[in-house]
C-alpha cells in the first residue's frame, strides 16, 4: 500500500508515480472522496436496450452518461425510517409511511413522489443541495404533495437515477447480456419467481426463492444477499423494482442520447430491475416497467444516485 504518492491529473487522466524497494505484484488505488455506501459509475457510452428477447420498447441505442455515484444497496427499511423521521420533523409530508419486512430488507410500498421527497430530505439532512423543486426557477424545494416536479441537474444532492443511468449501472460494464452477470439466471443469483418452462434462460428452481419464503409475504431478501455486479452494486436484478426519474416513453435516449432524462411529460413513471414477486423476464437489464407515480406496492422500492 502506497500512502505518500501524490496524484497528478493531466487531461482527465490521473497519474501516480511510486517507488519500491522490493518487487510488487499490484497496486490498489483508493478513492477517499467516494461517499459511504456508494459506488462510482464511470462515464462513457454503452448500448442501452438489446434485441436478445424481442423487447419492442427496448430497441438498442448508443447512450452516453456522465459519471455518477450510486447506492450499492437498495434503500433499506431502516435507512428509509431514519430519513423519514427526520423529514417529518422538518416540514416534509408523505403520502405513505413505507413498509419493510425487516430493518435490513428493502423499503417498499412507496410511491414515486414520496421517493423523490425522501431524496430531498436525505440531501438536506446531509447538508447537500436538494435536486427537486416545485417551480421552474428552482427556488421552492419539493417537500409536500404530488405536484409537477422540476430538477436541478447541477445539484449534488441525492436523487433517483435516470433510466439510462440505471441501466448502465445495472449492466456493471458488461455488454449484450440479459443480466448484470451474464445470460442465464438462477435463484442462487437473484430473488425472483422461477418459471423454467417459460424462459429458456431461467434455470430456476420454480416458484418463489425458498431462501426467503418464511410464510409471511412479502418474500423480499435482506439487501446485499447476492453477489455484486461489476460496479459493486447489489440487487440490480430481483428483490424489489426500483423507481427511476423518467416518464415512460419510446424510443430510448430522449431528448438526446447524451445524459437522456426521458420525455418532458407523461402519464407513467419507469421502474426497473424486477422483484421477488415476478418472473425472470422482468429482471433483465433491458426490461422496462411502468405505472402511475402515485402507485405503491410491496414489490417496488428504490435507490439513490448523486452527481460528481
Amino acid at each position: 500500500l502506497v500512502t505518500d504518492a501524490v496524484p497528478v491529473t493531466v487531461s482527465n487522466n490521473v497519474t501516480i508515480t511510486v517507488t519500491n524497494t522490493s518487487p510488487a505484484r499490484f497496486f490498489r488505488l483508493y478513492n477517499n472522496n467516494l461517499p459511504a455506501g456508494m459506488a462510482l459509475i464511470p462515464a462513457g457510452a454503452f448500448t442501452m436496450g438489446d434485441n436478445l428477447d424481442g423487447e419492442s420498447d427496448a430497441t438498442p441505442i448508443s447512450v452516453t452518461v456522465s459519471a455518477f455515484y450510486m447506492d450499492v444497496n437498495l434503500v433499506s427499511y431502516s435507512q428509509w425510517q431514519t430519513v423519514y423521521n427526520w423529514a417529518t420533523n422538518h416540514g416534509f409530508g408523505f403520502a405513505l409511511a413505507g413498509s419493510g419486512k425487516a430493518a435490513n430488507h428493502p423499503v417498499q410500498t412507496v410511491d414515486w413522489y414520496d421517493t423523490v421527497k425522501w431524496c430531498n430530505a436525505r440531501s438536506q439532512q446531509a447538508g447537500k443541495t436538494p435536486v427537486y423543486y416545485t417551480d421552474a426557477g428552482l427556488t421552492q424545494v419539493f417537500t409536500n404533495g404530488e405536484v409537477t416536479v422540476y430538477v436541478n441537474w447541477a445539484a449534488k444532492g441525492y436523487r433517483l437515477p435516470t433510466e439510462a443511468e440505471w441501466e448502465k449501472a445495472a449492466r456493471g460494464g458488461l455488454s449484450w447480456q440479459r443480466f448484470p452477470w451474464g445470460n442465464i439466471i438462477t435463484e442462487s443469483l437473484a430473488n425472483y419467481y422461477g418459471n423454467t418452462a417459460s424462459y429458456s434462460y431461467d434455470l430456476g428452481p420454480n416458484g418463489y426463492n425458498t431462501a426467503f419464503t418464511n410464510g409471511v409475504t412479502p418474500y423480499t431478501s435482506p439487501v446485499g444477499s447476492f453477489a455484486a455486479n461489476g460496479y459493486g452494486l447489489y440487487d440490480m436484478a430481483g428483490n424489489v423494482f426500483e423507481w427511476c426519474w423518467d416518464w415512460y416513453g419510446t424510443p430510448y435516449g430522449q431528448p438526446t442520447p447524451t445524459n437522456p432524462t426521458g420525455p418532458s411529460t407523461g402519464s407513467y413513471r419507469v421502474f426497473r430491475g424486477g422483484s421477488w414477486l415476478l418472473n425472470a423476464s422482468v429482471t433483465r437489464c433491458a426490461a422496462r416497467d411502468l405505472n402511475l407515480p402515485v402507485y405503491a406496492y410491496v414489490s417496488i422500492g428504490f435507490r439513490c444516485v448523486r452527481g460528481l
